[in-house]
């Protein structure tokens, strides 16, 4: 059983190299924390390592990638917070004409926004470091009222994910963002911030209708954009930085250079998300 199970891992390791997706990628965590578990009890009772009962060497060995996991998701927490990259990176127009990569699957997506009635008004990209770049094409409906944010994210294979952010507001001032996001954010929102995050759903037809669900089960009435992406982007994020200094999740800037940009606080909220999404697909709960 450990041995046909190792053999599903590894498969789709190698069909995710191609995908980058990251419903994959959690099946893929759970295989390899069962193959490790039932695996390293195995190797106890062969080799007459450990004189215990099978059943009580697999939770021990599932304890022991418990906490391996969780001291590499600390080192690699603390490590991003003492490091240069910023957390709110600022987004400047990209006219380098490679907003949009040119793998089929990634270019269906361009189609069907096309064929729906969006159009895309702005092309963006920012640093995050050793000249990586995220970069985002951003689409809005018809009537303005929805603004879809495409984020192509580069995996370290060379493969490249895509995450949609959904967003709407009302004449007040108030906001709803729909996204997949499967990367950690744990911070907080401002108090007119509505945020659901479903990294489970990779398909932009099927959020925008969940998107269109939120506005209308809320009963809101949205309205035309006014500002343009970059702008709006960047405002958003100068008021996510201080809005989390204030909260207690980022130290203030002040401070940042000797203690690190993120507090032990904001390091366990971190971390408690980490696994949730890494292994749940799920992110704590914004509204």
């Amino acid at each position: 059983m450990v041995l046909a199970v190792m053999v599903v891992a590894l498969v789709l390791m190698q069909i995710n190299q191609r995908l980058a997706s990251p419903l994959l990628a959690i099946v893929d965590r759970w295989l390899r924390w069962i193959v490790f578990s039932f695996g390293a009890a195995q190797v106890c009772l062969d080799f007459d390592l450990i004189n215990r009962p099978y059943w009580v060497l697999v939770v021990v060995a599932c304890l022991t990638w418990f906490l391996g996991e969780t001291l590499m998701t600390w080192l690699r927490i603390h490590a991003l917070s003492v490091s240069p990259l910023p957390l709110f990176p600022r987004y400047v127009l990209n006219q380098g004409g490679d907003e949009w990569p040119t793998q089929p699957r990634l270019l269906k997506v361009r189609d069907w926004l096309r064929a729906q009635d969006f159009k895309q008004v702005q092309a963006l990209k920012a640093e995050v470091g050793g000249g990586i770049y995220l970069r985002v094409s951003v689409y809005e409906s018809a009537d303005a009222t929805v603004r879809v944010q495409i984020t192509f994210v580069p995996q370290a294979n060379g493969t490249i994910t895509i995450c949609y952010a959904l967003t709407s507001v009302t004449a007040d001032g108030t906001r709803y963002v729909t996204d997949n996001v499967y990367v950690p954010f744990a911070g907080f929102y401002p108090e007119e911030w509505f945020v659901e995050r479903s990294p489970w759903c990779r398909a932009l037809p099927k959020l925008l209708a969940r998107h269109r669900a939120r506005l209308k089960r809320a009963g809101v009435e949205t309205v035309a954009f006014t500002t343009d992406p970059l702008t709006d982007f960047n405002a958003s994020q100068s008021e996510l930085d201080r809005l989390n200094t204030e909260l207690g999740f980022l130290h203030p800037h002040a401070e940042r250079e000797d203690l690190g940009k993120i507090t032990h606080e904001g390091r366990y909220r971190v971390w408690k998300e980490f696994w949730m999404l890494n292994y749940l697909g799920r992110s704590l709960r914004y509204e």
